[in-house]
């Protein structure tokens, strides 16, 4: 059986909580490396689905979906906002999203300290 990214992330969003130091950086660079390969592949996928429609069609949904947008925006700009707004809200996303603020709360990040 192959396992998505979703699935991976959604594994290592469960096993954050009992990780500690180093390990659970290890968790979080993986998470991070699939919500990236995730991330990519939906902007293919929106941008063949988006890649017929006016950058002043796009422009309005991306503002009707709360992201704002300007003029000197171009379609591939917009297509990359509209990407965004559909990942934000994937169960890949929100995991990662909550495990990284778990983290972040034990102090423990991906960037590095200066």
């Amino acid at each position: 059986m192959t396992m998505t990214t979703t699935q991976r992330i959604l594994d290592l969003a469960a096993a954050a909580p009992t990780a500690h130091g180093e390990d659970l950086v290890l968790l979080l660079h993986e998470a991070n490396e699939l919500y990236q390969e995730g991330l990519r592949d939906l902007h293919q996928q929106v941008s063949e689905r988006l890649a017929g429609l006016a950058t002043a069609d796009l422009m309005f949904a991306a503002e009707t979906a709360s992201m704002p947008c300007d003029a000197s925006q171009d379609h591939a700009e917009v297509v990359l906002l509209l990407t965004l707004v559909e990942w934000e809200m994937t169960p890949a996303a929100l995991a990662y999203t909550a495990m990284a603020e778990g983290a972040a709360r034990r102090g423990v990040c991906l960037i590095p300290e200066e």
